[in-house]
């Protein structure tokens, strides 16, 4: 390594420290609402440091970290926005939709990823000599690679959750109905349903009794559910809940023309699964099975060929 490439290392690290110097100032902090309104709250005297039985450490990593991993989340969410669709995934696949929370993971995965790029930098230029720009440009990658993995990963799940939600809808639906025309209130009949049952729409009721009982009137928990889960056939079934609650409307043959409905979008959805999956059998019969089986039927005859020559 030049003298050159140390200079330039140095310098940078000094950059760097001069920055992270100026952020941990109090000038460029900002002042937050709860600090503005603390000192207006009454508070439990404090006990004595000399009672307290907590850790003797003035300060922890975690602690040291945390303000700094903040700053990074909102910094990413500022260069990749969309954060009203990532609030979606997050409900969509059963999270709080808490968006600074998700972009400090995606920044924690993004320093994992460049961590394991740094590795592989300094081999790379301890072993080949590689350019110092080279392996810069390596880190970033990997960083962009890192938040963008775990962004995946949040729409996996976003689609497993609704898949699963939509196999349980038909019998929740179903169970809903029978109740109903048994003779209770919309209310009584999904209280019923979400102790009975177990599963992911089976919580999403329970919260919205939850909402109901906290002061929420039960058309607004619903119309929450639908928001949250953001699916057709879901949203379909609140809209007659709601009409149900609002007008008293029957509502036993709509529920069951919707468990209807839904089953049939899981046969058909079945199908089309079933089609692409013979497509994709096709690959090892033509690439393997076959080539086997022709070869079996021709390798006697080219023996006997042979033998016969």
């Amino acid at each position: 390594m030049t003298g050159a490439w140390w200079g330039a290392v140095l310098g940078l690290m000094l950059a760097l420290g001069g920055v992270l110097t100026w952020a941990g100032l109090p000038v460029s902090r900002r002042v937050k609402l709860a600090d503005r309104v603390e000192p207006y709250l009454d508070r439990p005297a404090r006990r004595s440091s000399l009672l307290a039985l907590d850790d003797p450490r003035p300060w922890s990593a975690g602690e040291l970290l945390t303000p700094v991993a903040a700053r990074a989340a909102r910094l990413l969410d500022r260069l990749l926005g969309g954060a009203e669709s990532v609030r979606a995934r997050l409900h969509r696949a059963g999270m709080a939709g808490d968006v600074e929370a998700f972009r400090v993971q995606q920044v924690v995965w993004g320093v994992l990823c460049s961590a394991l790029a740094v590795l592989l930098g300094m081999v790379l230029w301890f072993t080949r000599g590689t350019s110092p720009g080279v392996v810069l440009l390596l880190v970033g990658c990997a960083f962009l690679a890192g938040v963008m993995i775990r962004d995946s990963l949040l729409s996996r799940a976003a689609g497993r959750r609704e898949r699963q939600i939509m196999a349980e809808f038909p019998a929740v639906a179903e169970l809903l109905a029978l109740s109903v025309t048994a003779g209770e209130g919309t209310a009584q009949a999904l209280e019923r349903v979400a102790r009975l049952s177990r599963g992911e729409l089976a919580a999403e009721l329970d919260l919205c009794l939850a909402q109901a009982r906290t002061g929420a009137s039960l058309p607004e928990a619903l119309h929450g559910l639908s928001r949250r889960t953001g699916i057709g056939p879901i949203i379909r079934f609140v809209d007659g809940l709601v009409v149900a609650l609002q007008r008293g409307t029957p509502l036993g043959e709509v529920l069951r023309a919707q468990a209807a409905d839904a089953r049939e979008a899981a046969r058909q959805e079945l199908i089309e699964e079933g089609g692409k999956r013979e497509i994709s059998m096709m690959v090892p019969v033509v690439f393997l099975i076959l080539p086997v089986t022709v070869l079996f039927a021709v390798f006697p005859g080219a023996t006997m060929l042979r033998l016969a020559m």
